[in-house]
Protein backbone atom coordinates (compact mmCIF):
# COMPACT_ATOMS: atom_id res chain seq x y z
CA UNK A 1 0.00 0.00 0.00
CA UNK A 2 1.14 3.58 -1.03
CA UNK A 3 2.49 4.94 2.42
CA UNK A 4 1.22 8.36 1.43
CA UNK A 5 -1.77 6.88 1.11
CA UNK A 6 -4.84 8.07 3.94
CA UNK A 7 -5.89 4.35 3.91
CA UNK A 8 -2.37 3.68 5.71
CA UNK A 9 -4.41 5.16 8.42
CA UNK A 10 -7.11 4.11 10.81
CA UNK A 11 -10.19 5.71 10.22
CA UNK A 12 -13.46 4.98 9.86
CA UNK A 13 -14.02 3.95 6.43
CA UNK A 14 -16.70 6.68 6.04
CA UNK A 15 -14.50 8.95 6.56
CA UNK A 16 -11.78 7.46 3.65
CA UNK A 17 -15.03 7.24 1.29
CA UNK A 18 -15.12 11.10 1.76
CA UNK A 19 -11.92 12.03 1.62
CA UNK A 20 -11.64 10.35 -2.05
CA UNK A 21 -15.17 12.35 -2.86
CA UNK A 22 -13.51 15.36 -1.93
CA UNK A 23 -10.25 14.51 -4.29
CA UNK A 24 -7.81 13.78 -1.74
CA UNK A 25 -5.96 11.30 -3.14
CA UNK A 26 -3.15 10.72 -0.83
CA UNK A 27 -1.61 12.98 2.09
CA UNK A 28 1.06 16.02 2.09
CA UNK A 29 4.07 15.91 3.61
CA UNK A 30 2.73 17.54 6.57
CA UNK A 31 -0.27 15.35 6.92
CA UNK A 32 2.33 12.59 6.43
CA UNK A 33 4.17 13.12 9.13
CA UNK A 34 2.15 14.74 11.60
CA UNK A 35 -1.09 12.71 11.33
CA UNK A 36 -0.13 9.45 12.38
CA UNK A 37 1.05 11.01 15.86
CA UNK A 38 -2.52 13.19 15.77
CA UNK A 39 -4.16 10.16 15.68
CA UNK A 40 -1.99 8.31 18.51
CA UNK A 41 -3.07 11.12 21.06
CA UNK A 42 0.27 12.94 20.52
CA UNK A 43 0.90 16.75 21.56
CA UNK A 44 2.41 18.10 17.91
CA UNK A 45 4.27 21.24 17.15
CA UNK A 46 4.00 21.58 13.69
CA UNK A 47 5.69 23.86 11.69
CA UNK A 48 3.85 24.50 8.02
CA UNK A 49 2.71 27.15 5.80
CA UNK A 50 -0.64 28.17 4.40
CA UNK A 51 -1.71 26.51 1.35
CA UNK A 52 0.21 22.70 2.83
CA UNK A 53 -2.59 20.97 3.84
CA UNK A 54 -2.30 21.65 7.77
CA UNK A 55 -5.92 22.01 7.94
CA UNK A 56 -7.06 18.34 6.87
CA UNK A 57 -3.87 17.19 9.01
CA UNK A 58 -5.44 18.50 12.55
CA UNK A 59 -8.99 18.46 11.20
CA UNK A 60 -9.13 14.42 10.47
CA UNK A 61 -7.51 14.15 13.79
CA UNK A 62 -9.91 16.13 15.87
CA UNK A 63 -13.11 14.72 13.78
CA UNK A 64 -11.87 10.98 14.70
CA UNK A 65 -11.61 11.87 18.18
CA UNK A 66 -15.16 12.81 18.68
CA UNK A 67 -18.02 11.57 20.69
CA UNK A 68 -21.33 12.25 18.40
CA UNK A 69 -23.74 11.79 21.19
CA UNK A 70 -22.50 14.82 23.55
CA UNK A 71 -22.88 18.28 22.20
CA UNK A 72 -20.24 19.58 24.88
CA UNK A 73 -17.26 21.43 22.56
CA UNK A 74 -14.90 19.19 22.87
CA UNK A 75 -12.29 20.46 19.96
CA UNK A 76 -11.25 24.10 19.80
CA UNK A 77 -9.55 25.82 16.84
CA UNK A 78 -7.89 29.09 17.87
CA UNK A 79 -7.18 31.07 14.39
CA UNK A 80 -5.36 35.13 14.34
CA UNK A 81 -7.99 36.21 11.78
CA UNK A 82 -11.51 35.87 11.14
CA UNK A 83 -10.48 35.48 7.59
CA UNK A 84 -8.66 32.01 8.74
CA UNK A 85 -11.41 31.11 10.83
CA UNK A 86 -13.75 31.19 8.02
CA UNK A 87 -11.72 29.23 6.10
CA UNK A 88 -10.73 26.31 8.80
CA UNK A 89 -14.79 26.26 9.16
CA UNK A 90 -15.33 25.33 5.78
CA UNK A 91 -12.75 22.68 5.60
CA UNK A 92 -13.75 21.28 8.50
CA UNK A 93 -17.37 21.24 7.25
CA UNK A 94 -15.92 19.47 4.04
CA UNK A 95 -14.19 16.80 6.17
CA UNK A 96 -17.24 16.20 8.42
CA UNK A 97 -19.23 15.23 5.62
CA UNK A 98 -18.72 11.40 6.69
CA UNK A 99 -21.85 12.22 9.24
CA UNK A 100 -24.47 14.23 9.43
CA UNK A 101 -24.33 15.10 13.28
CA UNK A 102 -21.23 17.17 13.55
CA UNK A 103 -21.99 20.20 14.35
CA UNK A 104 -19.29 23.37 13.62
CA UNK A 105 -19.81 27.26 14.92
CA UNK A 106 -17.50 30.03 13.82
CA UNK A 107 -17.00 32.17 16.75
CA UNK A 108 -15.69 35.44 15.45
CA UNK A 109 -15.82 39.81 15.97
CA UNK A 110 -17.32 41.56 13.45
CA UNK A 111 -20.48 40.35 13.79
CA UNK A 112 -23.32 40.16 16.38
CA UNK A 113 -23.21 38.61 19.41
CA UNK A 114 -26.83 36.97 19.97
CA UNK A 115 -27.13 34.52 17.23
CA UNK A 116 -23.63 33.37 18.19
CA UNK A 117 -24.90 32.89 21.82
CA UNK A 118 -27.96 31.51 20.73
CA UNK A 119 -26.29 28.48 18.79
CA UNK A 120 -23.84 27.43 21.38
CA UNK A 121 -27.23 27.06 23.37
CA UNK A 122 -27.97 24.43 21.23
CA UNK A 123 -24.25 22.65 21.48
CA UNK A 124 -21.36 22.16 19.35
CA UNK A 125 -18.93 19.37 18.82
CA UNK A 126 -16.19 21.52 17.42
CA UNK A 127 -15.75 25.56 17.83
CA UNK A 128 -13.47 27.79 15.49
CA UNK A 129 -12.37 31.20 16.33
CA UNK A 130 -10.33 34.06 16.82
CA UNK A 131 -9.11 34.68 20.67
CA UNK A 132 -10.61 37.74 21.32
CA UNK A 133 -14.38 36.58 21.00
CA UNK A 134 -13.91 33.63 22.16
CA UNK A 135 -12.61 34.88 25.68
CA UNK A 136 -15.80 36.94 25.59
CA UNK A 137 -18.07 33.96 25.41
CA UNK A 138 -16.07 32.65 27.75
CA UNK A 139 -16.43 35.20 30.18
CA UNK A 140 -20.23 35.78 29.67
CA UNK A 141 -20.76 31.89 30.39
CA UNK A 142 -22.23 31.39 26.68
CA UNK A 143 -19.37 29.05 26.00
CA UNK A 144 -17.80 25.78 28.48
CA UNK A 145 -14.02 24.20 27.46
CA UNK A 146 -14.50 22.22 30.50
CA UNK A 147 -15.06 18.51 27.80
CA UNK A 148 -12.41 19.93 25.46
CA UNK A 149 -10.40 16.72 24.31
CA UNK A 150 -8.44 18.65 21.69
CA UNK A 151 -7.01 22.16 21.55
CA UNK A 152 -5.51 23.59 18.02
CA UNK A 153 -3.53 26.75 17.54
CA UNK A 154 -3.64 27.69 14.09
CA UNK A 155 -0.78 30.42 12.93
CA UNK A 156 0.43 30.84 16.42
CA UNK A 157 3.00 32.70 15.19
CA UNK A 158 1.27 35.11 14.15
CA UNK A 159 -1.21 34.85 17.30
CA UNK A 160 1.39 35.93 19.34
CA UNK A 161 2.57 39.59 17.02
CA UNK A 162 -0.87 40.40 16.96
CA UNK A 163 -0.56 40.26 21.35
CA UNK A 164 -3.42 37.56 22.00
CA UNK A 165 -1.00 36.21 24.85
CA UNK A 166 -2.90 37.21 27.60
CA UNK A 167 -6.50 36.18 25.58
CA UNK A 168 -4.42 32.52 24.91
CA UNK A 169 -3.59 32.22 28.23
CA UNK A 170 -7.14 32.48 29.44
CA UNK A 171 -8.72 30.41 27.43
CA UNK A 172 -6.09 27.40 28.13
CA UNK A 173 -6.93 28.20 32.08
CA UNK A 174 -10.35 26.91 31.71
CA UNK A 175 -9.90 24.24 29.17
CA UNK A 176 -9.02 20.36 31.22
CA UNK A 177 -4.97 19.93 32.33
CA UNK A 178 -5.84 16.45 30.23
CA UNK A 179 -6.00 16.97 26.33
CA UNK A 180 -4.16 16.78 23.29
CA UNK A 181 -2.76 20.30 22.21
CA UNK A 182 -1.80 20.71 18.18
CA UNK A 183 0.30 23.74 17.35
CA UNK A 184 0.76 25.08 13.55
CA UNK A 185 3.12 27.73 12.92
CA UNK A 186 4.95 28.47 9.81
CA UNK A 187 7.65 29.97 11.71
CA UNK A 188 9.27 28.85 14.50
CA UNK A 189 10.88 32.20 17.03
CA UNK A 190 11.72 31.88 20.62
CA UNK A 191 8.17 32.77 21.49
CA UNK A 192 7.02 29.41 19.72
CA UNK A 193 9.19 27.60 21.47
CA UNK A 194 8.24 29.17 24.98
CA UNK A 195 4.35 28.42 24.45
CA UNK A 196 5.03 25.07 23.12
CA UNK A 197 6.57 24.54 26.61
CA UNK A 198 4.13 26.21 28.75
CA UNK A 199 0.78 24.15 27.23
CA UNK A 200 1.67 21.11 25.67
CA UNK A 201 3.22 17.70 27.60
CA UNK A 202 6.21 16.12 25.39
CA UNK A 203 5.29 17.24 22.23
CA UNK A 204 7.10 15.91 19.17
CA UNK A 205 7.60 18.68 16.49
CA UNK A 206 7.44 18.22 13.10
CA UNK A 207 8.80 20.39 10.24
CA UNK A 208 7.68 20.02 6.48
CA UNK A 209 9.43 22.71 4.27
CA UNK A 210 7.24 24.03 1.32
CA UNK A 211 8.95 22.57 -1.68
CA UNK A 212 8.51 24.05 -4.77
CA UNK A 213 10.26 22.33 -8.28
CA UNK A 214 13.91 23.52 -9.38
CA UNK A 215 12.83 26.82 -11.17
CA UNK A 216 9.20 27.19 -10.44
CA UNK A 217 9.87 30.88 -8.64
CA UNK A 218 11.77 33.28 -10.51
CA UNK A 219 13.45 35.97 -8.32
CA UNK A 220 14.26 39.88 -9.12
CA UNK A 221 15.01 43.06 -7.72
CA UNK A 222 14.72 46.08 -8.78
CA UNK A 223 16.46 48.85 -7.61
CA UNK A 224 14.68 51.96 -7.11
CA UNK A 225 14.43 55.07 -4.96
CA UNK A 226 11.64 55.65 -2.11
CA UNK A 227 9.81 57.91 -4.25
CA UNK A 228 9.92 55.78 -7.66
CA UNK A 229 8.17 52.78 -5.43
CA UNK A 230 4.50 53.29 -6.42
CA UNK A 231 6.00 53.92 -10.16
CA UNK A 232 7.67 50.52 -10.08
CA UNK A 233 4.89 48.42 -9.46
CA UNK A 234 2.75 50.76 -12.25
CA UNK A 235 5.70 49.83 -14.35
CA UNK A 236 5.60 45.76 -13.37
CA UNK A 237 2.64 45.16 -13.50
CA UNK A 238 1.75 47.20 -17.19
CA UNK A 239 4.75 45.03 -18.35
CA UNK A 240 4.38 41.21 -16.29
CA UNK A 241 0.54 41.90 -16.86
CA UNK A 242 -0.10 39.12 -14.19
CA UNK A 243 -3.43 37.68 -14.01
CA UNK A 244 -3.41 37.85 -10.00
CA UNK A 245 -1.01 39.44 -8.29
CA UNK A 246 -0.13 39.81 -4.12
CA UNK A 247 1.83 43.13 -3.28
CA UNK A 248 3.48 43.01 0.18
CA UNK A 249 3.47 46.01 2.11
CA UNK A 250 5.02 46.29 5.63
CA UNK A 251 2.27 49.07 7.02
CA UNK A 252 -1.36 48.92 6.90
CA UNK A 253 -1.32 52.54 5.42
CA UNK A 254 1.36 52.01 3.06
CA UNK A 255 -1.07 49.22 1.89
CA UNK A 256 -4.13 51.78 1.08
CA UNK A 257 -1.72 54.50 -0.61
CA UNK A 258 -0.58 51.50 -2.88
CA UNK A 259 -4.08 49.72 -4.01
CA UNK A 260 -5.18 54.12 -4.14
CA UNK A 261 -2.26 54.82 -6.44
CA UNK A 262 -2.74 51.38 -8.61
CA UNK A 263 -6.47 52.31 -8.89
CA UNK A 264 -5.93 55.82 -10.16
CA UNK A 265 -3.62 54.07 -12.65
CA UNK A 266 -6.21 52.12 -13.99
CA UNK A 267 -5.53 49.00 -11.78
CA UNK A 268 -8.41 46.89 -10.33
CA UNK A 269 -6.23 47.21 -7.19
CA UNK A 270 -7.90 46.37 -3.43
CA UNK A 271 -5.99 46.94 0.01
CA UNK A 272 -6.98 44.59 3.18
CA UNK A 273 -5.86 46.24 6.51
CA UNK A 274 -7.57 46.09 10.01
CA UNK A 275 -9.45 49.13 9.30
CA UNK A 276 -11.67 47.17 7.09
CA UNK A 277 -14.96 46.83 8.36
CA UNK A 278 -15.60 42.83 8.30
CA UNK A 279 -17.73 42.79 5.59
CA UNK A 280 -15.41 44.65 3.48
CA UNK A 281 -12.65 42.36 4.50
CA UNK A 282 -14.93 39.57 3.33
CA UNK A 283 -15.51 40.81 -0.19
CA UNK A 284 -12.27 41.83 -0.23
CA UNK A 285 -11.01 38.42 -0.51
CA UNK A 286 -13.84 37.30 -2.04
CA UNK A 287 -13.30 39.48 -5.28
CA UNK A 288 -8.91 38.66 -5.10
CA UNK A 289 -9.98 34.85 -4.57
CA UNK A 290 -12.22 34.48 -7.33
CA UNK A 291 -10.41 36.76 -10.16
CA UNK A 292 -12.88 40.10 -9.80
CA UNK A 293 -9.87 41.77 -8.69
CA UNK A 294 -6.38 41.36 -10.45
CA UNK A 295 -4.11 43.20 -7.73
CA UNK A 296 -4.36 42.75 -3.20
CA UNK A 297 -2.33 44.79 -1.25
CA UNK A 298 -1.71 43.39 1.97
CA UNK A 299 1.01 43.13 5.37
CA UNK A 300 2.15 39.83 6.08
CA UNK A 301 -0.36 40.07 9.22
CA UNK A 302 -3.49 40.24 6.79
CA UNK A 303 -2.36 37.77 4.37
CA UNK A 304 -2.34 34.90 6.38
CA UNK A 305 -4.96 32.55 5.91
CA UNK A 306 -5.17 33.72 2.25
CA UNK A 307 -4.86 30.88 0.28
CA UNK A 308 -5.05 31.36 -3.39
CA UNK A 309 -4.16 28.99 -6.10
CA UNK A 310 -2.50 29.65 -8.98
CA UNK A 311 -0.89 33.03 -7.85
CA UNK A 312 1.66 33.62 -10.85
CA UNK A 313 3.10 36.82 -8.98
CA UNK A 314 4.70 38.73 -5.73
CA UNK A 315 5.55 41.73 -5.65
CA UNK A 316 7.48 42.73 -2.49
CA UNK A 317 6.81 46.82 -2.14
CA UNK A 318 9.31 46.73 0.82
CA UNK A 319 11.78 43.87 1.95
CA UNK A 320 11.16 41.81 5.16
CA UNK A 321 13.84 42.34 7.29
CA UNK A 322 13.32 38.86 8.26
CA UNK A 323 14.64 36.15 5.75
CA UNK A 324 12.05 33.65 6.54
CA UNK A 325 9.02 35.98 5.94
CA UNK A 326 10.57 36.71 2.86
CA UNK A 327 10.85 33.13 2.10
CA UNK A 328 7.12 33.04 3.25
CA UNK A 329 6.23 35.75 1.32
CA UNK A 330 7.41 34.20 -2.23
CA UNK A 331 6.53 31.20 -1.57
CA UNK A 332 2.97 32.23 -2.10
CA UNK A 333 3.45 31.40 -5.76
CA UNK A 334 4.75 28.78 -7.68
CA UNK A 335 2.67 26.46 -6.07
CA UNK A 336 1.48 23.25 -7.24
CA UNK A 337 3.50 22.49 -10.45
CA UNK A 338 3.42 26.17 -11.73
CA UNK A 339 5.78 29.16 -12.37
CA UNK A 340 5.88 31.53 -9.95
CA UNK A 341 7.61 35.43 -10.30
CA UNK A 342 8.61 37.22 -7.08
CA UNK A 343 9.91 40.83 -8.04
CA UNK A 344 11.21 42.38 -4.93
CA UNK A 345 11.57 46.52 -4.61
CA UNK A 346 14.72 47.48 -3.20
CA UNK A 347 16.67 51.09 -2.22
CA UNK A 348 20.33 51.51 -1.89
CA UNK A 349 19.74 51.37 2.13
CA UNK A 350 18.05 48.52 2.04
CA UNK A 351 20.55 46.42 -0.18
CA UNK A 352 22.15 44.93 2.88
CA UNK A 353 19.33 43.03 3.32
CA UNK A 354 19.67 41.19 -0.32
CA UNK A 355 22.95 39.34 1.18
CA UNK A 356 20.90 38.40 4.27
CA UNK A 357 18.12 36.43 1.92
CA UNK A 358 20.37 34.90 -0.43
CA UNK A 359 22.46 33.80 2.58
CA UNK A 360 19.00 32.16 3.45
CA UNK A 361 18.10 31.02 0.19
CA UNK A 362 21.48 29.55 -0.60
CA UNK A 363 21.27 31.56 -4.11
CA UNK A 364 22.20 34.90 -5.38
CA UNK A 365 19.37 36.77 -7.20
CA UNK A 366 19.27 39.02 -10.33
CA UNK A 367 19.23 42.75 -9.77
CA UNK A 368 17.68 45.20 -12.22
CA UNK A 369 17.87 48.49 -12.21
CA UNK A 370 14.44 50.38 -12.78
CA UNK A 371 15.35 52.69 -15.78
CA UNK A 372 15.04 48.93 -17.38
CA UNK A 373 11.07 48.50 -16.73
CA UNK A 374 9.37 50.11 -19.99
CA UNK A 375 6.39 52.54 -19.79
CA UNK A 376 2.90 50.81 -19.90
CA UNK A 377 0.67 52.01 -22.75
CA UNK A 378 -2.82 52.02 -23.01
CA UNK A 379 -5.44 50.95 -19.67
CA UNK A 380 -4.48 47.79 -17.97
CA UNK A 381 -6.95 44.96 -18.89
CA UNK A 382 -10.27 43.96 -16.97
CA UNK A 383 -10.66 40.97 -14.42
CA UNK A 384 -11.44 38.03 -16.62
CA UNK A 385 -14.48 37.81 -13.83
CA UNK A 386 -17.47 40.01 -11.55
CA UNK A 387 -18.46 39.16 -8.83
CA UNK A 388 -22.75 38.97 -7.71
CA UNK A 389 -24.21 39.49 -4.48
CA UNK A 390 -27.22 37.08 -3.51
CA UNK A 391 -28.85 38.93 -0.67
CA UNK A 392 -29.34 35.32 1.00
CA UNK A 393 -26.74 32.88 2.38
CA UNK A 394 -26.16 30.10 4.70
CA UNK A 395 -28.79 31.44 7.12
CA UNK A 396 -31.11 30.67 4.50
CA UNK A 397 -30.47 27.19 3.43
CA UNK A 398 -28.60 28.48 0.27
CA UNK A 399 -25.79 25.74 -0.87
CA UNK A 400 -23.45 26.70 -3.45
CA UNK A 401 -24.80 23.81 -5.67
CA UNK A 402 -27.92 26.12 -5.53
CA UNK A 403 -26.83 28.78 -6.88
CA UNK A 404 -25.11 26.78 -9.82
CA UNK A 405 -28.44 25.36 -10.82
CA UNK A 406 -30.15 28.61 -11.01
CA UNK A 407 -27.77 29.87 -12.80
CA UNK A 408 -27.42 27.13 -15.73
CA UNK A 409 -31.06 26.08 -15.55
CA UNK A 410 -33.32 26.80 -18.19
CA UNK A 411 -32.24 29.16 -20.78
CA UNK A 412 -29.10 30.06 -18.32
CA UNK A 413 -25.55 29.95 -18.93
CA UNK A 414 -22.85 27.19 -19.47
CA UNK A 415 -21.02 25.92 -16.50
CA UNK A 416 -18.08 27.57 -17.62
CA UNK A 417 -18.81 30.36 -17.13
CA UNK A 418 -19.19 30.24 -13.59
CA UNK A 419 -16.15 30.60 -11.08
CA UNK A 420 -16.29 30.44 -7.35
CA UNK A 421 -19.35 30.51 -5.47
CA UNK A 422 -18.87 31.42 -1.34
CA UNK A 423 -21.81 31.43 0.75
CA UNK A 424 -21.83 33.07 4.00
CA UNK A 425 -23.74 33.46 6.36
CA UNK A 426 -26.50 36.32 4.85
CA UNK A 427 -24.39 36.72 1.28
CA UNK A 428 -23.48 34.82 -1.28
CA UNK A 429 -20.73 35.44 -4.23
CA UNK A 430 -20.85 34.09 -7.30
CA UNK A 431 -18.09 34.96 -9.79
CA UNK A 432 -19.03 35.17 -13.63
CA UNK A 433 -16.94 35.23 -16.95
CA UNK A 434 -17.22 38.94 -17.54
CA UNK A 435 -18.47 38.31 -20.98
CA UNK A 436 -21.67 36.44 -19.64
CA UNK A 437 -22.47 38.91 -16.68
CA UNK A 438 -25.60 40.72 -18.55
CA UNK A 439 -27.09 37.14 -19.08
CA UNK A 440 -26.05 36.07 -15.51
CA UNK A 441 -28.17 38.47 -14.26
CA UNK A 442 -31.41 38.02 -16.65
CA UNK A 443 -31.00 34.08 -15.77
CA UNK A 444 -31.48 35.25 -12.16
CA UNK A 445 -34.34 37.43 -12.23
CA UNK A 446 -36.21 34.93 -13.79
CA UNK A 447 -35.39 32.21 -11.80
CA UNK A 448 -35.93 31.32 -8.05
CA UNK A 449 -33.03 29.53 -5.65
CA UNK A 450 -34.54 27.28 -3.33
CA UNK A 451 -38.10 28.59 -4.01
CA UNK A 452 -37.43 32.27 -3.77
CA UNK A 453 -36.24 35.16 -5.38
CA UNK A 454 -33.41 36.81 -3.92
CA UNK A 455 -32.06 40.67 -4.85
CA UNK A 456 -29.04 40.16 -6.87
CA UNK A 457 -26.36 43.17 -7.55
CA UNK A 458 -22.83 43.07 -9.20
CA UNK A 459 -20.16 43.66 -6.83
CA UNK A 460 -17.27 45.59 -8.61
CA UNK A 461 -13.87 47.02 -6.72
CA UNK A 462 -14.89 50.77 -6.87
CA UNK A 463 -18.05 50.48 -5.88
CA UNK A 464 -17.07 48.74 -2.58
Amino acid sequence: MNPNAFASLHLKASMLKNLASIGYAEMTPIQAHSLPLILAGKDVIAKAKTGSGKTAAFGIGLLTDLDISSTLVQALVLCPTRELADQVSRELRRLARFTDNIRILTLCGGVPFGPQSGSLEHGAHVVVGTPGRLLDHLRRGTLDLSALRTLVLDEADRMLDMGFQDEIAALIAATPPKKQTLLFSATYPESIAAMSAAIQHEPVEVSVDETHDEGAIEQLFYEVEHEQRSEAVARILGHYRPESVLIFCNTKLECQEVADALTARGFTALAIHGDLEQRERDQVLVLFANRSATVLVATDVAARGLDIKDLPMVINYQLSRNPEIHTHRIGRTGRAGGQGLAVSLVTTRESRLIGTIEDALGSTIACAEFAALPTAAGRPPAPPMVTLCIDGGRKNKLRPGDVLGALTGDGGIAGSEVGRIDVFDFHTYTAIARQSIDQALACLGRNRIKGRFFKIRKISPEQR
